[in-house]
């Protein structure tokens, strides 16, 4: 038998390649399927179920181009519906693989149809709990994001999560190996740890959730504190219960070289948002007018999601040299499927056409330090992009708290441009999206901090001093 956690970083994502006897599974694939395929390949074994833990919101599935080209049997517990050939387990219900079973177990609450599945190996032992997003390490799955389908409230949903927990997962052995659909970083739990995966028995102990003593307080811990979803979660449920193209057709025209008269074109014909993936460095001293950065080399995909409101929206990508089709695959995990090409030679290619560029200035931690301590606080304009809790948690006095994920509710602090304003972040990543953002919106007199807070802080600028007294 050979269990494999397969994760992915940037989505915080667990995937399971599951194998016995010649035989394979895999549970929450990947959009991009060809990895799975060619491991199967590699160990001589045939891929016979595509295991669904429930209809994601954070990411698309790779589940039907999988079953496409392989042949497999896509599996959904009770309740689930898909526009595509699946099998509904019931729920109890034990799946064959070579030596091996998988017993279904349905656990709503998350999501309605959400189920987890349970290994059990050669010998007759329960070993492994596949919990999908229906426990987490650390957390469990928030219950917001099924209200609308099944037409409850978040409160009723949690209420069904508490019931699935205390009936289905809890008498469990301990000594069971917990492996969660995602980790610390995803947008589906508040409270998720960095492990990626841990015994049942010690989730019973430190899982705050597992440790509600009523339903009640189960409710209350579990809905406390969530924050809106981002704006792509419901379009991405859509694509994973009713199907999507294929990955390689997405490719296929995501990676089309363009000139720079093409992107010019295209920009205007088909409505095109110019999306460059460079490093902030690297935008910042030289963009196409108008264009917004999201790095690569950073949370991508969750920020695309999170700020491009419209998974169907033209895009022309700007690359990193040599790294077009990732940023094409990076898109199409979260359902960005119309990307219409990149600017092949990058922004050199642009220059040297004699196209317009635009840049936006940075500043070292230091020269904000100094600017922050010598600049009197009522004309100071400073600008913190980070979540509240990490605003809350230590922050320079004079900052004001705008959030990147809801920068368009701030747009009205943004409107006086007879100051310098300068904008940072936890390491300058999500301020340099945001002064990208302003900028193509008008708004040109914003200076992103670079290295951000944690720079700030080393650099000697004041830090709020009841929340931090320590002296910097």
């Amino acid at each position: 038998m050979k269990v494999e956690q397969i994760y992915t970083g940037c989505l915080a994502q667990g995937a399971y390649y599951i194998e016995s006897a010649g035989e394979a599974l895999i549970i929450d694939p990947l959009r991009e399927v060809s990895p799975y395929i060619a491991q199967a390949e590699r160990r001589g074994a045939k891929i016979r179920y595509i295991l669904e833990t429930h209809f994601h919101a954070d990411f698309v599935s790779g589940h039907v181009d999988l079953a496409k080209q392989t042949g497999a049997t896509i599996v959904f517990g009770p309740t689930a519906a898909p526009s595509f050939a699946a099998h509904i387990a019931k729920d109890g219900e034990e799946l064959q693989l070579g030596n091996i079973k998988i017993r279904v177990l349905h656990t709503p609450g998350h999501t309605m149809e959400s189920s987890c599945f349970l290994l059990i190996d050669e010998n007759g032992k329960e070993k492994y709990l596949f919990t999908g997003d229906t426990l987490f390490i650390g957390d469990v799955g928030r219950p917001d994001l099924a209200q609308k389908a099944a037409s409850m409230t978040q409160e009723d949903l949690a209420g069904l999560l508490y019931d699935s927990l205390e009936t289905k997962i809890k008498p469990l052995a301990d000594d069971i190996i917990v492996y969660p659909a995602h980790g610390a970083g995803s947008a589906c739990g508040k409270n998720m740890s960095k492990e990626t995966f841990d015994t049942l028995g010690n989730q019973k102990k430190t899982n705050y959730a597992l440790l509600a003593k009523t339903r009640e307080q189960f409710i209350k811990e579990v809905t406390d504190g969530l924050t809106p979803p981002p704006y792509y979660f419901p379009q991405n449920v859509g694509l994973n219960k009713h199907g999507y193209e294929s990955i390689n057709t997405v490719i296929s025209r995501g990676t089309q070289a363009l000139n720079p008269v093409a992107v010019e074109l295209l920009a205007e014909t088909q409505d095109a948002l110019i999306l460059d993936t460079r490093t902030p460095s690297d935008f910042a001293a030289a963009h196409i007018p108008r264009s917004i950065f999201i790095g690569i080399d950073g949370d991508f995909a969750p920020w695309v999601g999170t700020l491009i409101t419209d998974i169907k929206q033209n895009i022309i990508v700007v690359a990193p040299e040599g790294r077009a089709e990732e940023v094409i695959i990076r898109l199409s995990r979260v359902g960005y499927d119309n990307t219409l090409g990149y600017l092949e030679g990058g922004i050199a290619a642009w220059q040297a056409a004699g196209k317009e560029v635009d840049s936006f200035k940075e500043v070292t931690a230091e020269e904000f330090a100094d600017y922050a301590k010598n600049t009197p606080e009522a004309a100071q304009e400073i600008f913190d992009v980070r979540k509240q809790s990490e605003y809350l948690s230590e922050h320079v006095p004079t900052a004001k708290n705008t959030p990147l994920a809801y920068l368009n509710d701030y747009l009205a602090e943004f409107k006086d441009q007879s100051h310098t304003a300068y904008v940072h972040c936890a390491g300058g990543y999500r301020s340099a999206i945001a002064v990208s953002i302003l900028k193509a919106r008008g708004y040109h007199n914003f200076i992103n901090v670079q290295g951000g807070f944690n720079a700030i802080k080393a650099a000697g600028a004041p830090c709020t001093d009841f929340i931090c007294p320590t002296t910097l």
